[in-house]
């Protein structure tokens, strides 16, 4: 779990890239369509903020795992959204500016609720409460190199030179596609010696906790009569964690590396299942239709 050349520098600057890519597609048409319509922001911060923790709580006695692995599930399921659910957004083609929107606010409100919830699964699971505060300017500093950097320079390119704007785009879908297979790579040679049995102990309750947070966020936003591409964001924000911030909670913060196993090995879980909504989405027409009736 120690950092090294791919989590250090290789991983961020290929999320520059990837989100700089989805600037690129992007207006400010997309994020205005947000606001005038508020329910899908609703919806994906309901699920998020509330109904993740309580999932990730109930999983972790269900498959009664050891004291520090169960507080290593919940630091995950409180760490919701960031930039690699944006990625998976852009790529399926879900509504990426809401995607961003519930990414933006739940990482402001998560800078105060992630203490206070871990410090709670830590009493209940390990009988101690530790007093645990998150670098508020660290983490906006990384949401803003990520995120909101790159995505604006993509979206000022769009808007200057939109021809330009269109070849850029084609060959960075490629180019996020290569980052993919070379970030999973790196992370499973680094730890080939553990990955099978970091899977023994925590892979049942990652993938449950990955499916399940999925099908949350895609019937939520069945029933609430969401567009397509919008159900597609929901589902992906609600069921993509943010692996590398729980990691970095995990191993820095608390300094206990066996707290990061349930985040890394859902890390590598969640672009597997990500490519299957995505091909169900392309292959079955009922969950691929493209608007619901309006009330």
């Amino acid at each position: 779990m120690e950092s090294n050349f791919l989590t250090a520098i290789f991983l961020p600057l290929a999320l520059f890239i990837i989100m700089l890519g989805m600037g690129l597609s992007l207006t400010l048409d997309d994020f205005k369509r947000v606001f005038v319509e508020p329910k899908a922001v609703i919806i994906g911060l309901i699920a998020q903020l509330f109904m993740l923790p309580i999932i990730g709580y109930f999983l972790a006695l269900a498959f009664q795992l050891a004291p520090e692995l169960a507080v290593g599930v919940m630091i995950l399921a409180t760490c919701p959204g960031g930039s690699t659910s944006n990625m998976i957004t852009y790529l399926i083609k879900g509504n990426v500016a809401l995607s961003i929107t519930l990414t933006a606010i739940t990482s402001l409100v998560t800078i105060f609720t992630i203490p206070l919830l871990i410090n709670l699964s830590m009493t209940k699971f390990m009988g101690e409460g530790v007093t645990l505060q998150l670098p508020v300017g660290k983490t906006i500093l990384q949401i803003a190199v990520i995120t909101l950097i790159p995505i604006s320079l993509g979206m000022l390119i769009h808007y200057y030179s939109p021809k330009l704007a269109r070849v850029f785009d084609k060959g960075v879908k490629w180019l996020s596609l290569f980052f993919l297979g070379i970030i999973i790579f790196g992370l499973l040679l680094k730890e080939k010696e553990n990955v099978s049995n970091f899977f023994v102990q925590v892979g049942g309750v990652t993938l449950t906790l990955n499916i399940l947070t999925m099908i949350l966020g895609y019937t939520l936003a069945t029933i609430s009569n969401l567009d397509q591409s919008s159900r597609k964001s929901i589902t992906v924000e609600v069921g993509i964690q943010n692996g590398t911030l729980a990691i970095a909670i995990a191993t820095t913060l608390l300094n206990m590396p066996n707290m990061a196993i349930p985040a890394a090995i859902y890390s590598l879980i969640m672009f597997v299942t990500s490519a299957v909504f995505g091909w169900l989405l392309g292959k079955n027409p009922i969950l691929d239709y493209k608007k619901f009736p309006k009330n």
